[in-house]
């Protein structure tokens, strides 16, 4: 299944946003972003859009054949957002959080404080359509990714703030290496480290 995984292009951009809302939309971090639920399904598409559009540079982008799973991934050097990062998109990302705004700046900057300070791979972001899981394909995208990244002889490095992910994590390589909670009340997060 790993083979059949193909890079994602503009074309795929409204599936992969809809797919991944789908999945995160129960996720401790998103409920964090957008306490409301009907806000968070409004919302949730428009955030993985521009998710998938700032990871277009110098990153991959993934997705299963029938597009049940995708994984966004950022290159060496890419991990950290940043308030600089953050402008191209700026107009976007305010439109996606609104009042909400300083909640999800909270969260990437503790995100961004927590990432190793060596050349690694990002895990940005790996979901699967809620109606396809337990079917192995978003363990089959993750695997396509680190296939393809594999000749670089750097580390992969994800984080999560579900524990029902930990497990897949763990099978997939990846070493719970912290645990740590957004301040101000935010989620709690597993970082995870594959050699």
């Amino acid at each position: 299944m790993s083979d059949a995984v193909r890079v994602a292009g503009t074309a795929d951009r409204a599936r992969i946003a809809a797919l991944l809302a789908r999945a995160f939309s129960d996720d401790p971090a998103i409920a964090y972003l957008f306490p409301d639920a009907v806000k968070r399904e409004k919302r949730l598409p428009r955030l993985f859009a521009t998710l998938f559009d700032g990871d277009a540079l110098g990153g991959m982008r993934l997705i299963t054949p029938a597009g049940e799973a995708a994984t966004l991934w950022r290159g060496p050097g890419q991990s950290q957002t940043g308030l600089l990062g953050l402008l191209p998109q700026a107009w976007p990302i305010l439109r996606t959080f609104g009042f909400g705004l300083g909640r999800g700046l909270a969260v990437s900057q503790a995100i961004d404080a927590h990432l190793p300070p060596t050349p690694h791979w990002y895990l940005h972001i790996a979901g699967c359509d809620p109606a396809a899981q337990g079917k192995g394909l978003g363990g089959a995208a993750i695997r396509s990714g680190l296939a393809r990244i594999a000749g670089s002889g750097l580390p992969t490095y994800l984080e999560t703030a579900n524990p029902k992910n930990l497990g897949l994590y763990q099978a997939l390589g990846f070493a719970v290496t912290d645990t740590w909670e957004v301040p101000r009340g935010g989620p709690r997060f597993w970082s995870l480290l594959r050699a």
